[in-house]
């Protein structure tokens, strides 16, 4: 038989009939998908004698791979099935708007009866489907952990490969390196003139991601993560290049240093932060002059363009079989790196290769399947150092770490994890980072006294309980010109580090400077990118946040809406087509043809075409390309095929980016998204001012809900 003729395996068993009827009313109700129905109706047919069960369990693993899950949790779901998944959805209608479906039972009350020894011996009885380990069925079950064979191997490469770096010991370990790194340490990292005599932990975090060949560095915003790196890559390039030269190579080699984040604005923003950084460094007392200085790469990629994507497959260009050609990767906003992208990245990776993750560990984790970032970082509030870590970083760096942040059973990977632990962005006083702290904490009691007001940058008052949506009057008000009056003084007179904080705007004011500074027509291209680059600035100063993509209040029903009152207040024009010059848009694919990623923002402008003489005027989208003549990539709109307008932007899509004014609209109703993750990733997408439109009971709510997402790499199993 040709392995293209389609193998036909009938209809499904009719001892299954039960378990499908089940799964086609949560599908038509909308509460599974029809992928997941189809692949436990695969394996219904190539096990027709298997119990209804193992069914329901392949469709339910399916369904949360959906949801950021890893696999399928038994136990939990025999627990509590409603939140173990989900199941119904909260706020689902379906099923009420049809009143002729027929009645659907819940997970809960079709599971009823069954035990966790019942379900797993069900599993284990279909050896052809149902494996513990390596092997070739499409189903493993781990303890009570039932994986698609794909997500187990990703899981398993993942810990393997982070056990292994993590126990792969450098040249740090040699005394007279010691020697060389501790010097260089105290050059970049003099002693503080603050009075903060605390351990500095981000010293700490550039001596501990030398001494193996995996570390990661999390924190907060504004707890130094960027400047935290450079000074690291600039520790192993003179570590590297002094090496070299005293083993009388003439040549000395500088490391191989690749740098990357998830999307195309986390790139473009870390590579902005490094080249800040690297101008600040100290070159003169380091000893490596301009060949350190060039060593330093500040050109960000996204992953994607890194390993080398290939069209319509999940594999690519750079494998295991095609390392990539670094000695040293640092991957930037890891907290969006997902289950299988981590193994793919760890993958291409040449063994003696070394990884550094930066992220903040209480983001949002990926859309997709697992939170890796999180299960690793799991532990790293309580430190775990253990006795000969805390005597190397005594001897490498002059700091001690706390009592309460040691252990002298801490873990492998422990030693490889700095949180950094003070804020540079938001002082003591700042409604901002004091607001975050709390959601983060799920402190009630503090999250009521921040929402009832008395902070500079925080505004809570442009939505009440009850209020089912923000009226037109308050969105105009927030979207056109950013609600100063919100704030105390009408967002007047604020200081920050000795400098005067501009008042917070909206959409109006990059809409206004767009036509304000718009160049002749007969101007130089220059002029023209130039005005593209300060428009975009203009549009990243502020930026409506929402929890849900559908709905009136979530962006498909927001960005009609905001254009529509942009539009009453002429700073918009009518579309032709679909666009208008100002047209915010956000793009939501990889685009390789054109040099654009999943997350990258341009606006539509109006620029001449023709000769000078025709003086006719056509839209053009330009998006920041640090790599372009100009900083800007020019695309006509016909050509982008995959992007939204972007007045609202899903909080999910904000990671990675940062607007002077953030404001975050949650919805009056609960739903499944609404968590603490969430209103942190949002809250700190402002640097200085922020806006929340939402009540405060919904608020508290979504406080105290964690994201839990389900696998096995934080159990180390």
């Amino acid at each position: 038989m040709s392995g293209n003729t389609p193998v036909f395996l009938g209809p499904l068993p009719p001892a299954h009939s039960d378990v499908f009827g089940v799964l086609d009313a949560w599908v038509q109700a909308g509460w599974l998908r029809e992928l997941d129905r189809s692949l436990a109706a695969f394996f219904s047919r190539l096990a027709p004698a298997a119990d209804p069960l193992v069914m329901l369990a392949a469709a339910l693993a399916s369904h949360q791979l959906g949801r950021g899950h890893a696999c399928l949790d038994l136990e939990a779901t025999l627990a509590d099935a409603g939140r173990a998944l989900a199941l119904p959805p909260e706020g689902a209608s379906a099923l009420q708007a049809n009143e002729l479906a027929p009645p659907v039972q819940p997970p809960a009350q079709w599971l009823r009866g069954v035990s966790s020894a019942q379900w797993i011996a069900a599993l284990d009885a279909q050896a052809s489907l149902v494996g513990h380990g390596p092997g070739a069925t499409p189903l493993v079950r781990v303890a009570h952990r039932l994986y698609l064979r794909r997500y187990w191997q990703y899981e398993q490469s993942v810990r393997s490969e982070v056990a292994r770096r993590v126990s792969t010991p450098t040249s740090a370990a040699r005394p007279e390196v010691q020697s060389a790194m501790a010097a260089t340490l105290d050059v970049l990292f003099p002693p503080r003139t603050d009075g903060d005599g605390g351990t500095d932990w981000q010293k700490v975090a550039c001596a501990l991601a030398a001494r193996q060949a995996f570390s990661i560095v999390t924190g907060g915003p504004g707890t130094g993560k960027t400047t935290t790196v450079v000074r690291l890559l600039a520790l192993l390039q003179q570590l590297a290049l002094s090496s070299s030269a005293s083993s009388g190579d003439a040549d000395a080699a500088p490391l191989r240093i690749g740098l990357a984040a998830p999307t195309g604005k986390a790139a473009a923003r870390l590579g902005e932060s490094i080249d800040g950084a690297v101008a600040s460094l100290p070159f003169d007392r380091l000893g490596g002059g301009d060949a350190l200085r060039a060593a330093i790469p500040t050109t960000v990629s996204t992953v994607h363009r890194l390993l080398g994507s290939r069209p319509d497959t999940r594999h690519f260009r750079h494998d295991a079989r095609n390392p990539l050609p670094l000695d040293v990767l640092v991957l930037d906003e890891a907290s969006m790196l997902d289950l299988e992208m981590m193994s793919c990245v760890l993958a291409a990776l040449r063994p003696q290769a070394r990884l550094i993750l930066l992220g903040d560990k209480d983001q949002l984790a990926s859309v997709e399947a697992g939170a890796v970032l999180g299960d690793l970082c799991q532990r790293a509030d309580a430190g775990h150092y253990d006795d000969q870590t805390v005597q190397w970083l005594q001897a490498v760096t002059g700091q001690s770490v706390d009592a309460w942040l040691r252990d002298d059973a801490g873990r492998a990977l422990d030693q490889a994890v700095v949180k950094l632990r003070r804020s540079y962005r938001f002082g003591a006083d700042s409604g901002i980072g004091l607001l975050a702290e709390a959601v983060n904490a799920g402190d009630e009691d503090k999250l009521k006294r921040l929402l009832a007001g008395g902070h500079a940058d925080l505004s809570t008052t442009l939505q009440k309980p009850g209020q089912a949506n923000l009226d037109d009057a308050a969105l105009r008000r927030l979207v056109v010109d950013g609600a100063p009056d919100a704030f105390a003084g009408g967002g007047q007179g604020r200081m920050e580090n000795g400098r005067a904080v501009p008042k917070p705007v909206g959409y109006g004011h990059y809409l206004r400077l767009m036509r304000a500074r718009e160049p002749e027509a007969d101007a130089a291209q220059d002029a023209f990118d130039a005005w593209a680059r300060e428009v975009l600035h203009a549009l990243g100063q502020f930026q409506l946040l929402c929890a849900l993509r559908g709905g009136p209040q979530g962006v498909e029903g927001l960005n009609p809406r905001i254009a529509a009152l942009l539009r009453e207040q002429g700073l918009i024009e009518q579309e032709q087509g679909g666009w208008y010059a100002g047209r915010p848009v956000l793009v939501t694919r990889n685009d390789y043809a054109l040099g654009l990623m999943n997350g990258d923002v341009g606006v539509a402008l109006s620029v001449p075409l023709g000769t000078p003489v025709e003086q006719r005027r056509r839209l053009r989208v330009a998006f920041p390309a640090s790599g372009q003549p100009g900083g800007i990539r020019w695309v006509l709109p016909s050509r982008l095929r995959s992007v939204d307008t972007v007045f609202a932007m899903t909080v999910h899509k904000s990671q990675g980016s940062e607007f002077s004014h953030a404001a975050l609209l949650l919805p009056q109703q609960m739903s499944p998204v609404l968590t603490r993750e969430l209103v942190y990733t949002g809250i700190t997408r402002a640097r200085h001012w922020f806006s929340l439109a939402a009540s405060p009971d919904m608020v508290l709510a979504a406080a105290a809900r964690r994201v839990e997402r389900v696998g096995g790499l934080a159990a180390g199993s």
